[in-house]
């Protein structure tokens, strides 16, 4: 089972349900790309909506880069081999979204909102799996697990 706890720390961009209800989708296909078990455990997800003010402070705080970003994942941990040891709750990490930098997004590649921030939503969740883009090859990878996904649930550009 899934828990998907979803914060709104801001009040810049409004959402609708259905945006929720496609980030469990993202969450959920994310997890059986990567052959995650989900049915004999609970699987922990926080995702926080914020402002670019915020997670440009967060940017700052945690990267050293003061500057806006679309994006940050917290993961809570190194490396998806913990996984198997986690026996009835599995906590991934958290995953901050600026609503606010997604829009800006969506209208820059021409696609909608709620596909940049499902498409947000799974880069993020790969990195809550240990995946980075740290390398070209790590970063073809993880785009072909996004794209797998994405693709999956019909979410095309």
């Amino acid at each position: 089972m899934i828990n998907l706890d979803i914060i709104n720390n801001q009040n810049n961009i409004e959402y609708s349900n259905e945006l929720i209800t496609l980030l469990n989708k993202v969450v959920n296909k994310s997890l059986e790309v990567e052959n995650i078990d989900k049915n004999h455990r609970e699987i922990e997800v926080s995702i926080s909506f914020v402002n670019n003010e915020e997670i440009k402070g967060l940017n700052r705080d945690f990267r050293g880069k003061d500057k806006e970003t679309d994006v940050l994942s917290f993961p809570q941990y190194d490396s998806t081999e913990v996984f198997e040891h986690q026996n009835d709750i599995l906590i991934l990490g958290d995953i901050v979204i600026s609503l606010e930098k997604a829009k800006e997004q969506s209208m820059e590649y021409g696609h909608s909102f709620e596909r940049e921030v499902a498409f947000l939503t799974a880069h993020s969740m790969f990195h809550l799996m240990g995946y980075d883009h740290d390398t070209d090859e790590n970063t073809q990878l993880m785009r072909s697990k996004e794209e797998r996904v994405l693709e999956l649930l019909g979410i095309l550009r």
